[in-house]
């Protein structure tokens, strides 16, 4: 059977690589970090899955937090349009749970899995010299990067042509909490999607993490606004006065949501994040000194701002869409002119709906958006909708995105 080399131990390069091994691969995947180091740390993102997503978890039995972690039953997004006063807010139902688990007791119990199913795993930072030596050897018949962050993304040429920011669009702020107290106006679990006009957002997720159900509290920062009081922290904000600044600006900007927290308190002792990057697509082929060629794969091409809360989905379907093009194959090579086709058939496929959709979110909401989402206020169907578009995003393109499919929507919903 065809040998894999997978670099990268989270949500892309982990499903994988136990996927590849399920179907009777010979898979060896580099992590930076082991189990325990991973269960240990910091977390690395919010992670909210929708089902779309999931459902390519669950095919290879690796969905073990089905029945721990809060089902997120929609999505509530509310507008602010002056300084501590609501203007907008509906509920989205969403027709299967979502659910969003703590990457560090995922991709930990994720690593163990690969183990025991017969994964060879190497506990290595990969380096662009390791691999170029990997690749020299002919040990692999493929070799993909999934690792998003670090030196090895800068492998891989950015893409001008689908990259329209040159510069971080929000600063990212993110807390685990416990004490939260329910929503009044929606007590079931869901994603409560605060919009502060040219400001930022807050996003209110519920989740699973080491010490049980959670929340995480995620502010999106407009740099160099108001609330982008992380900014110029280069390190680690000490976790305490992370979640001060997350609690002053709730207060000062979230009447409501402040309301519900008044006993919050930090999981652990790291349970914080905070940072910035560029939206940034890449293109999905590096070459690498002695002439080897390497496939990018999810956050490594395809880097989106997580306002839409689609990067764990985005990396699931693409590990999905990957494994599939690999069983495909067959015994075939996988050369340069595959990988291009099997990056760009994702792209099609998923990549451009969730890429255009995100980045268009990190704009003003333009006249008949505003005009959706307040029809929304008032028709369970028009929510709905908008709460399958995080499931799927090429929904978005039938009827949300555009201003003449809007308003066509628009005059076949209220002729319904």
């Amino acid at each position: 059977m065809r040998k894999i080399l997978i670099v990268g131990a989270g949500q892309a390069g982990l499903q994988l690589a136990l996927s590849l091994r399920a179907e009777g691969y010979e898979v060896t995947l580099m992590s930076a970090r082991t189990p325990e180091e991973i269960r240990a740390g910091w977390p690395t993102s919010t992670q909210a899955m929708f089902d779309l997503a999931l459902s390519t978890e669950r095919a290879y039995g690796l969905n073990h937090w089905e029945e721990q972690a809060p089902p997120i039953h929609g999505l509530r997004p509310q507008l602010s349009v002056e300084k501590g006063q609501l203007a907008l807010a509906f509920n989205g139902l969403l027709d299967r749970p979502a659910q969003s688990t703590d990457q560090r007791i995922k991709m930990a119990r994720w690593l163990q899995d690969a183990e025991e199913r017969g994964v060879e795993v190497i506990y290595n930072p990969a380096t662009t010299q390791d691999l170029d030596a990997i690749t020299q050897l002919g040990r692999y018949d493929l070799t993909v990067v999934a690792a998003g962050k670090g030196d090895l993304v800068a492998m891989f040429d950015r893409d001008p042509e689908r990259s329209p920011y040159t510069e971080p669009q929000r600063g990212l702020a993110v807390a685990y909490v416990h004490g939260l107290e329910p929503d009044p106006e929606w007590p079931e679990p869901h994603v409560g999607f605060h919009a502060l006009p040219g400001l930022g957002e807050l996003f209110v997720i519920p989740g699973l993490t080491h010490a049980g159900a959670c929340d995480i509290l995620f502010w999106e920062t407009v740099p160099g606004g108001p609330l982008d009081r992380w900014a110029g922290h280069t390190g680690r904000m000490a976790p305490g006065q992370h979640l001060e600044i997350t609690l002053d600006l709730i207060r000062e900007h979230l009447p409501w949501v402040a309301a519900r927290a008044g006993k919050v308190e930090l999981t652990d002792a790291k349970s914080t994040l905070h940072g910035r990057y560029t939206p940034t697509v890449r293109k999905p082929v590096a070459h690498l000194p002695g002439g080897g060629k390497v496939l990018g794969l999810a956050d490594v091409v395809i880097a989106n701002d997580p306002i839409t809360g689609q990067g764990s989905n985005t990396a699931a379907k693409a590990a999905h869409h990957y494994l599939q093009a690999i069983l495909a194959r067959g015994e075939q090579p996988f050369d340069e002119k595959w990988m291009t086709e099997t990056f760009e058939a994702f792209w099609t496929a998923h990549g451009m709906a969730v890429t255009g959709w995100t980045n268009a979110m990190l704009q003003p909401l333009p006249p008949h958006v505003q005009e959706l989402l307040g029809a929304a206020t008032a028709n369970e169907q028009i929510a709905r909708r908008f709460a399958y578009g995080f499931v799927d995003p090429n929904d978005l393109l039938n009827w949300f995105v555009d201003p003449e499919k809007a308003t066509a929507y628009l005059a076949e919903v209220s002729g319904s």
